[in-house]
């Protein structure tokens, strides 16, 4: 089988990777349209019986003085919440497709990548198109694998989304012809440094999305206000939780991608630091998320204001991609553009 051929067929999978994660994208947005109905249910009752609570307490205050028999002081202090409703039938076997489909599209993205590395006899990292693909895929590796451990259903339509808009800029504005790679690139660090970076790119893309939507949920409350999407998002505390817990992955990762960067350009260049825009960028990157994960354990800090310290350090990754690759000169001008 000829490059060339090779190359044609990496482009197909990825033509095929996008069709089926658009129908995973529909998918997860069925099991939003029907889970939202069971989860209005739920929290009408769950206020009903808030209220119904309530009066029967001052009842039993205005007739003993006192609390009800045997309840305790968090049953006084809190009112008791009404279990989920369960997950309609119709969502579940959307949900279910939209995960099977998400899986499809993650193997068919990989494949894309490997094709496309086997074309030019070389790692598949060497310009953005190439990378916008790489993070595509480590995204979504990132969602399959968590979606293992717990259901991560709900999260599905708001990482699919943004993957396939990657995808349409890879294919569109970034798209590069295989070709051999600059002389400063061919090093066994390429795979090594770029690799991790691009995984932590899509552990810091899924920890930034669920950073997002809990702002959202504790912004307008849980008690129906703003969009009635985020009825069918969990509490903000485990939003809070669940994106931390990635970033406290990710962030060692890109640690060691400042490291193996630093190694390599000793080797390339000369020496570990030269001021190069990508250089500068990549370490503001690695500031603000220390910063963020300092803050998130300092007493004073809300998390709220903690989170919009991480939100900001997923826009700065989206700079130093978008941005400094394509308009900054410097000693990292490989895009392709």
């Amino acid at each position: 089988m000829t490059h060339e051929n090779l190359a044609t067929y990496a482009n197909l999978s990825l033509y095929s990777a996008m069709a089926v994660l658009t129908l995973s994208m529909l998918g997860y947005a069925g099991y939003l349209a029907g889970l939202l109905p069971s989860r209005d249910a739920a929290g009408e009752s769950s206020d009903e019986n808030a209220t119904v609570t309530a009066g029967d307490r001052e009842l039993v205050a205005a007739a003993g003085g006192g609390s009800a028999p045997g309840s305790s002081v968090a049953e006084r202090s809190t009112p008791s919440a009404a279990p989920d409703a369960e997950v309609p039938l119709r969502a579940r076997k959307a949900g279910g497709i939209a995960q099977t489909l998400a899986l499809l599209g993650t193997v068919l993205l990989f494949a894309s990548a490997a094709l496309r590395g086997a074309s030019v006899e070389r790692w598949p990292l060497g310009n953005m198109f190439e990378f916008g693909v790489a993070a595509a895929l480590f995204t979504m590796v990132v969602f399959v694998v968590s979606g293992l451990r717990r259901d991560l259903r709900w999260l599905g339509v708001f990482v699919v989304a943004p993957v396939l808009i990657l995808l349409g800029l890879a294919n569109t504005v970034w798209y590069t012809e295989a070709a051999e790679l600059m002389p400063s690139l061919k090093s066994v660090w390429l795979i090594i440094h770029v690799t991790v970076a691009t995984i932590s790119v899509g552990l810091f893309a899924v920890g930034f999305v669920i950073a997002a939507l809990y702002l959202a949920k504790d912004h307008f409350g849980t008690g129906g206000g703003g969009p009635r999407v985020l009825r069918a998002l969990p509490e903000p505390r485990v939003l809070e939780r669940l994106a931390y817990g990635l970033h406290i992955i990710a962030f060692p990762l890109w640690t060691f991608t400042v490291i193996a960067g630093a190694i390599w350009a000793r080797q390339a260049w000369g020496s570990y630091w030269n001021w190069d825009p990508k250089e500068v960028w990549t370490f503001i990157i690695w500031v603000v998320y220390a910063a963020y994960l300092h803050a998130r354990v300092t007493r004073g800090w809300r998390r709220q204001a903690a989170t919009w310290v991480a939100v900001a350090g997923f826009a700065c990754i989206i700079i130093n991609y978008a941005v400094v690759n394509v308009y900054f000169v410097g000693q990292h001008s490989y895009s392709g553009l």
